[in-house]
């Protein structure tokens, strides 16, 4: 699957299954150190993704400082041809321009990728 590098950033897309939907997600960043994957809110929110009380509320610390997040299973992940099936993923409003996600160590190390940076590939 193809990377672009841009703005010292590794972005792909990912495909969310939801409720029998799909919603590609572009401007997803490939983050090796964040500990999970989070998407924002915003984008999921035509096909249903939103906060309910079965949902747990997290905190995540990092970088860009302090970030609340809600949790939900969803049908599936996408990434390139790899589907990882009935996952739970963090929901979150970004405060990035043009950033719609983190594609964190969760799905990359169930799906066993690996980063080609020669090539600007996502590899499995």
């Amino acid at each position: 699957m193809k990377i672009e590098y841009r703005d010292g950033l590794l972005f792909t897309e990912i495909t969310i299954h939801y409720n029998g939907q799909k919603k590609v997600i572009n401007n997803v960043v490939i983050d090796t150190g964040a500990s999970h994957t989070l998407i924002t809110q915003d984008e999921v929110d035509d096909i249903g993704i939103r906060v309910g009380l079965e949902d747990d509320i997290i905190t995540s610390y990092g970088i860009g400082g302090k970030e609340h997040a809600f949790t939900k299973t969803i049908e599936g992940i996408q990434v390139g041809e790899y589907i990882l099936r009935d996952t739970p993923i963090d929901f979150t409003s970004f405060r990035f321009h043009n950033i719609n996600g983190l594609l964190g160590l969760d799905i990359l190390i169930k799906g066993k990728f690996n980063v080609d940076l020669e090539h600007s590939e996502l590899l499995r």
